[in-house]
């Protein structure tokens, strides 16, 4: 099994980064920009052939049908109904997801009345993004998993649907009542345990009062196993949630609970997980004005802040025939941030478990023997700066060959190496190079290959751009299936002898084409995209050291006049834990609609985020404050030298969640240079943010970083025009950090603007009111062309 971790929040901070969607306005002037393919057998029945659909301009479309044996492609008008590649409607309307997967719905009213067309955010919230005529069809930026809803003009009719990752389109054909998913509060009367029994059904474990027993079924008799936990620390399973923690009891018999346990094969040892109980701090949102009352609600959640007590369980053995606990030495795991994935040896010999240690400067799978407890560490990776553990992490398990599949960035890139399970040697590196492996799709365990994204492997090309290869478990055969200067999107056959490679630039319209998968051999050309649009254009410059490039896109101003000069805006998003320039083409950008107002807009990645170097990364550690600027500032100079018309002497900034913070900071710390920003929903304080983010990357035990880092410390140095917004049911950044800001702000005599939306959860900006505001604020403090 192959275990990728993802921060849970990092697909709603780039959401509102970017926009949660874009105006529906203007993007059906490209045509064949992607495909959405549907394989089928043919009369061999073999699944190697696939249809898909083409829109064209005037409404119309055509149904293009490939055999990928033959490269043969043939296409008919028409045909296929609108329903080829449709999504299928929600039976109830949900919050979005959160994804960093971005993607379209083509909506598609068939009704013969005008229909309004909604975003739901993941707090449940809806936002208005327009309104479809009759037998009008409309495209919209979106992120896979974001759900939308058509309603009628009544509101209580409306269909709703799901972004996939794959393209696809909204058929509006009816309206009905559609229930709404309510969010269910945690109750802590949860369903009644059932002890754990041994693979050959003659025991079985459960807890009473805390303590762990061992009873012999369909007898009576048990042996208490511990006597030493309390409440605080027990062998009742542990119930997570935003990082808290609730035990599993019995609602009949309170003094029982169910205990995590895995069984060794032969059913001679198992392990049970203690858990201890960590902080139990809450936040506290008050809903001004709610929908069902007038008066304010409160609501309360569960919200650990860096810093504070984790919740954790640890493994321990036990011997049945010995009815007794296996000491196990916890030096290799003493500090645990988490402890998962335990799995027994198919010879039941000995247990392997994932640590994780808090401050993620080690991450290990430890292995322990059964008969003795003796802990060995079979992988034991350690960085004196931080581990991405969140972000860069792969374990395979190849249990047939004892082998290990692990990810890591010890030679200073982000590589994929074959252990040795049973003894920990590495056998082998299986990638290497002045470039970064970004994702594994797949692991072929008969044929020895691994399929992966990389970027940075083709020279000349910029290093964020993603090509798919694979490679063999012994670093050999190093295969690049995608071609094109671009960024690159594939579409595996079921049977992976195929790939569809749609691939693109920012300023480049993408190409499909259908590939071998073998060795990325062209087959045929698919679709090359047609239309009129507006681009921005990708720029390079040094960063501060004079050596690194540092890669950005400029968005132009609308209906440019080369004699003027034109106020420049940076999006800013400096989170580490990804990169966030665009790279591949879209239909429509948040940022052009700055750009159509009379402004360069920027945005780049500067040092400090992801998807380069180590080094590169390195630079935020226990320094957040740093975002980049350095580069930022050198960047924006450099591209005023060849885009005609930068005026300088009047920057904005704005961003949001880690961007509010970081526009915040610029303000604070190079207010020579930024006049004006726009901070959104941040966490301007990294102690009053939720605990995995920041102690991600400014450590653990919480130091002195932690104040160098936070802008409410450092409010006394604003320099420019200031919008802070928020929502007041921001329930992903604590919603009081932009509050202590203005407290600061006001303690120290400084003017600036504060606009708290009621009801609002995460990213004001996400809303058509918050962009308006940022729209407002920058024509009246930055002006317009000159």
């Amino acid at each position: 099994m192959m275990f990728t971790l993802r921060a849970s929040a990092l697909g709603l901070a780039l959401a509102v980064c970017w926009g949660a969607a874009t105006s529906l306005q203007g993007a059906e002037k490209v045509f064949g920009d992607h495909i959405a393919p549907h394989w089928f057998a043919g009369a061999d029945g073999v699944t190697n052939q696939f249809r898909y659909r083409v829109e064209l301009p005037d409404g119309k479309h055509e149904t293009v049908t490939v055999n990928a044996a033959t490269g043969m492609r043939a296409v008919k008008p028409g045909l296929d109904s609108d329903q080829l590649d449709s999504l299928k409607p929600l039976e109830r309307v949900h919050p979005s997801r959160n994804s960093d997967l971005e993607t379209e719905i083509k909506f598609i009213n068939q009704l013969s009345e005008e229909v309004e067309i909604f975003w739901i955010d993941p707090s449940g919230s809806k936002h208005s993004y327009g309104k479809l005529s009759p037998g009008e069809s409309r495209r919209q930026h979106t992120f896979a998993g974001h759900v939308w809803a058509a309603a009628a003009r009544d509101g209580q009719a409306q269909l709703a649907f799901a972004a996939d990752e794959q393209p696809g389109q909204a058929v509006i054909s009816e309206l009905k009542p559609v229930a709404t998913a309510q969010r269910h509060k945690r109750s802590r009367r949860l369903p009644p345990p059932a002890a754990s029994r041994s693979p050959d059904d003659k025991w079985e474990v459960f807890v009473r009062n805390d303590n762990l027993f061992l009873r012999e079924i369909g007898t009576t008799n048990e042996t208490a196993l511990t006597t030493n936990a309390t409440p605080k620390d027990s062998y009742a399973k542990n119930v997570e949630g935003l990082r808290g923690m609730e035990m599993e009891y019995d609602a009949q018999n309170p003094e029982i609970a169910t205990p995590e346990v895995f069984w060794s094969p032969d059913a001679r040892h198992f392990v049970a997980m203690r858990a201890t109980r960590g902080a139990q701090r809450k936040i506290y949102l008050v809903e001004s004005s709610p929908a069902d009352q007038l008066q304010p609600k409160l609501v309360t959640l569960p919200y650990l802040k860096a810093g504070d007590d984790v919740p954790y369980s640890k493994p321990h053995l036990f011997d049945v025939a010995a009815k007794a606990e296996t000491p196990v030495a916890d030096e290799l795991f003493a500090n645990p941030w988490s402890i998962s994935d335990v799995r027994w040896a198919a010879d039941s010999a000995r247990f392997t478990f994932l640590f994780n240690q808090r401050g993620h400067q080690a991450l290990r799978v430890l292995a322990v023997a059964a008969a003795d407890g003796q802990v060995q560490a079979i992988v034991d990776e350690t960085n004196r700066t931080f581990i991405d553990y969140s972000g860069k992490f792969v374990c395979e398990y190849l249990d047939e060959t004892g082998e290990i599949i692990w990810m890591s960035e010890r030679d200073g890139w982000t590589h994929l190496y074959l252990y040795n399970a049973k003894t920990g040697a590495v056998k082998n590196q299986i990638t290497r190079g002045e470039w970064v492996v970004r994702k594994v799709d797949f692991v072929d365990k008969e044929k020895r290959q691994i399929w992966f994204q990389a970027s940075g492997l083709i020279p000349g090309q910029d290093p964020y751009y993603i090509h798919f290869c694979r490679v063999n478990f012994d670093g050999s055969g190093l295969t690049v299936l995608t071609a094109g200067n671009g960024t690159h999107l594939a579409q595996f056959s079921p049977d992976r002898k195929y790939l569809i490679d749609t691939w693109s630039r920012v300023d480049a319209l993408p190409v499909t084409e259908l590939r071998n998968g073998a060795d990325g051999q062209l087959i045929c050309p698919l679709e090359t995209a047609t239309g009129k649009i507006a681009l921005p254009t990708p720029f390079v410059a040094k960063g501060r050291d004079g050596k690194t490039d540092i890669y950005g896109v400029v968005w132009r101003p609308k209906d440019f006049n080369p004699r003027k000069k034109y106020p420049v805006i940076e999006n800013i998003y400096a989170g580490p834990h990804d990169s966030f320039a665009p790279k591949n083409f879209h239909t429509s950008y948040p940022q052009q609609k700055l750009a159509d107002r009379g402004y360069y807009v920027v945005q780049l990645d500067g040092m400090g985020t992801a998807n380069r170097s180590k080094a590169f990364h390195d630079v935020c550690w226990k320094n957040l404050r740093d975002a980049g600027f350095p580069d930022r500032v050198a960047w924006i100079k450099a591209a005023a030298k060849q885009f005609r018309g930068m005026d300088l002497t009047r920057v904005g900034i704005y961003g949001t969640s880690a961007g509010g913070q970081d526009a915040l900071r610029a303000l604070l710390d190079h207010g020579d240079f930024y006049a004006a920003g726009v901070a959104d929903s941040g966490c301007y304080d990294n102690r009053m943010d939720k605990i995995w983010w920041n102690e991600q990357w400014l450590g653990w035990p919480v130091d002195d970083s932690y104040t160098r880092c936070s802008c409410v410390v450092d409010a006394p140095q604003l320099r420019g025009k200031l919008l802070l917004m928020a929502g007041e049911m921001d329930n992903n950044v604590d919603p009081a950090s932009t509050l202590q800001v203005v407290n600061a702000l006001v303690k120290a005599n400084k003017d600036f603007e504060l606009f708290i939306m009621p009801g609002m959860g995460h990213g004001v900006l996400s809303t058509p009111y918050g962009w308006h505001r940022l729209e407002d604020f920058f024509a009246r403090q930055l002006g317009g062309p000159k």
